[in-house]
């Protein structure tokens, strides 16, 4: 089927010339990657470094020392007063993906204070829900240490990666729920085809908060077991944290430097139906008006993985796939899988992970099935694959969509290089 494209931006390609990342499963891409494939599933009580909750709802918790020596040996050289207790964990996470992808896109502290940088980030909560004591202390007359205000009045994620790197250019903090990683991809390539920036690093990043822990939970849409995506007992979601971060660059100056290219970005979308303040349309209809703006830029080539926003809970995994199904002709033939029930709802960092998986995916010719899922749902209008049906892909084109509170929605549609 041939889509109609809305935006006119298909020329320059944006080429994705690197990738980091870091969650619960593991430390960078590759070991996430490695670990997904193996069904490794890292889901237990909340650790005391993160928060104390007497809570019972297991969460997915990347390492306590979340910095990377990538990540240092990075700031030793673009930052050398750099101490990581003056940030926070947020903000680290960003740091260790963003280093990963640098890396392996083959740019240096030297070679980023030549470009002029964009970075789009997409969080949700930050660092912004950690200061609870310092209230209650000023409530109560007190004069707590000002140590929390000073890690408030620096969480733009963004400006601090900005200021850690040494870098100029475009800053921007996507605080879109669950789609904030996604849209933040989407706006970074947007950047690049305006001509905006000579390179984009776009994703998101989260940690753990205990206000958006309790928040879930009182919503009653958090598991006390390992979460299973599409599975027909499935009785919600589990929270996660980590970062997922691209570099992108405009195709030609890719080539020019000798970059490697991955993939590209050759679709966005993104819409919002507001239907309800935490629940999605049911039938999807915002997710839908994204999927076609996606689509009509990405052209008629056929759509093989579609790495599904796939929370757990009931709402969100019917109003998924009833969009699926009505908006993607090919959704029956296309592998569909869910990644939460390996890292967790990583919240803003989502679709930064979620577009990594699925370029990786598009990259092997393989993706795993739907960790956790082990018998499906039989009320679906499209069959998602079951944990133990990983899938050979022979295509290259891949979606990864985001299913947000508010009603938002953000669909990417990646290609991977040949």
């Amino acid at each position: 089927m041939t889509y109609q494209n809305p935006l006119d931006i298909s020329s320059p390609q944006i080429a994705i010339t690197g990738l980091g990342a870091i969650a619960a499963g593991g430390s960078s891409a590759v070991e996430l990657w490695r670990n997904l494939a193996a069904g490794v599933v890292r889901c237990g009580p909340v650790p005391e470094y993160l928060f104390r909750t007497i809570l019972n709802f297991p969460v997915f918790a990347a390492p306590q020392n979340c910095l990377s020596e990538r990540a240092r040996a990075l700031l030793a050289e673009t930052c050398p007063e750099f101490r990581a207790e003056s940030v926070s964990r947020t903000i680290l996470l960003a740091v260790t993906a963003a280093a990963e992808a640098l890396d392996q896109a083959g740019i240096g502290a030297t070679g980023l204070r030549q470009l002029r940088v964009g970075i789009a980030l997409g969080t949700t909560v930050g660092c912004t829900f950690h200061n609870e004591e310092y209230y209650i202390a000023w409530r109560d007359n007190l004069a707590p240490d000002l140590a929390p205000v000073h890690y408030y009045l620096g969480g733009n994620v963004a400006a601090a990666l900005h200021r850690l790197l040494g870098t100029s250019g475009p800053a921007l903090v996507v605080t879109n729920a669950c789609a904030s990683g996604t849209d933040a991809i989407g706006i970074g390539r947007n950047w690049l085809a305006a001509g905006q920036c000579d390179l984009v690093i776009a994703g998101g990043a989260d940690e753990l908060s205990r206000v958006a822990y309790n928040g879930f939970a009182s919503l009653m849409l958090a598991d006390t077991v390992a979460c299973r995506p599409f599975s027909h007992d499935r009785q919600g979601l589990n929270l996660g944290e980590g970062a997922g971060v691209l570099v992108m660059e405009r195709q030609d100056s890719a080539v020019t430097r000798g970059g490697k290219i991955l993939g590209r970005v050759r679709g966005y979308g993104s819409a919002a139906d507001a239907h309800h303040p935490t629940a999605p349309h049911p039938e999807g209809r915002g997710l839908k008006t994204a999927l076609a703006q996606a689509l009509g830029e990405a052209g008629s080539e056929q759509i093989v993985l579609v790495n599904a926003h796939g929370t757990g809970t009931k709402a969100n995994d019917q109003a998924e796939t009833a969009a699926l199904a009505s908006a993607l002709p090919e959704a029956n033939a296309a592998a569909i899988v869910s990644t939460k029930g390996f890292t967790g709802h990583t919240l803003g960092a989502a679709g930064g992970l979620e577009a990594i998986f699925t370029l990786l995916a598009l990259r092997d010719g393989f993706t795993p099935g739907t960790v956790g899922c082990s018998e499906l749902d039989q009320g679906f209008a499209v069959r998602p694959l079951l944990q133990s049906e990983g899938r050979s892909l022979s295509g290259r084109l891949g979606l990864s969509q985001s299913l947000a509170f508010g009603g938002g929605n953000a669909v990417l549609i990646l290609e991977a290089a040949s």
